[in-house]
């Protein structure tokens, strides 16, 4: 197993203590022998980009629950929230994941992107009808297709769970229609599907950090943003925008992974349960994130948002107005990554 300690120590972020072991993260202490339903006794680390109330913090707390308790104790992890070993960049974080600075993670496919862009293929936009539907595909040829992806980045496929749906919010004007979504501001990540998708329709997209678009919106210098319901309540934006359209637009979900030399290097019991418990914990995850959803929006309604849910015919005028780009992402993608996510030409 490759030694990570240099890694780990200048992310500055890692308790005294808690990484004494034999390579960085991963503090192996025992052999299969011990008690422990035969367990090895190892801690291993694990990043996450969002806060501790976010969805991808919340399902590897869940995992690090759920692993402990079935192996008495011997297998633990570590989970560090806001990529806190990375210094709070993303894009550190997942060529930490990559290199074996940290042993496990949960990011979106669209910070995964940064080391292969093919894994933001399922953001296209309306590929998905509803969460049952992405359930579906992803857990077949989709979950194949990013697990053949990340290998070729030494990094092992483990599981996905929602980020959700992404809806948009503003502060301006309801928007019903593509005519509404003109001169807006709007944040969104760097992603260039959901730069160009806004762009198409008239809209002003700004790329912009999470940690600067409540005050960005306070001060007006944006006038909305998009984001998963879940992620928008906890950023508290219905205290600060007054419009919600709700048009699932594109589908975002989160990679539950590993590095696969340090995954590897685990005896197979631990990582037989380490899968299995990593796919109990993504499926906690799609679970809270769409039962939670519903009863956000209406606290939305019931706080005076006004909260919009588009017919389909409404939907449709959207549709045919990115008709364009969105056969441009499915050239782009390839035939191979829109078969797998069975994503057909418009």
């Amino acid at each position: 197993m490759k030694a990570r300690v240099l890694s780990l120590l200048t992310a500055g972020a890692v308790m005294t203590g808690l990484l004494t072991g034999c390579s960085g993260g991963t503090k192996n202490v025992g052999a299969s022998g011990e008690a422990g339903k035969g367990y090895q006794k190892i801690e291993l680390v694990m990043a996450v980009n969002g806060t501790d109330i976010q969805i991808d913090s919340r399902v590897a707390d869940k995992f690090a629950e759920l692993v402990e308790e079935a192996s008495d104790g011997n297998v633990t992890i570590a989970v560090y929230p806001n990529d806190q070993l990375a210094g709070g960049n993303s894009t550190k974080g997942i060529e930490m994941i990559a290199g074996g600075g940290v042993d496990l993670a949960a990011y979106a496919t669209c910070v995964m992107a940064v080391i292969d862009e093919q894994l933001s293929v399922a953001t296209i936009p309306w590929i998905f009808d509803d969460y049952q539907h992405a359930r579906e595909i992803i857990d077949n040829t989709g979950g194949e297709y990013y697990a053949e992806r990340l290998e070729a980045k030494g990094i092992t496929y483990l599981g996905s769970f929602h980020n959700g749906f992404r809806q948009i919010t503003n502060s301006k004007r309801e928007v019903r229609t593509p005519e509404d979504v003109k001169r807006l501001k709007i944040r969104v990540p760097g992603s260039e599907v959901y730069m160009k998708f806004f762009k198409t329709l008239g809209a002003d997209p700004v790329a912009m950090s999470w940690s600067e678009v409540f005050t960005a919106i306070q001060q007006g210098t944006i006038d909305g943003q998009e984001n998963g319901i879940c992620i928008t309540e906890s950023a508290k934006m219905d205290e600060i925008q007054d419009y919600l359209t709700l048009w699932n637009y594109t589908y975002e979900n989160d990679l539950f992974v590993a590095n696969t030399e340090i995954w590897e290097s685990l005896e197979q019991k631990t990582r037989d349960l380490l899968q299995e418990k990593a796919k109990e914990a993504c499926e906690w995850g799609r679970d809270t994130v769409e039962q939670e959803e519903a009863d956000i929006v209406e606290e939305f309604r019931s706080e005076g948002m006004t909260v919009t849910e588009l017919t389909e015919e409404e939907l449709d005028a959207f549709k045919e107005e990115i008709s364009g780009v969105k056969q441009e992402f499915i050239e782009k993608y390839g035939e191979k990554a829109c078969e797998a996510f069975r994503i057909e030409s418009e």
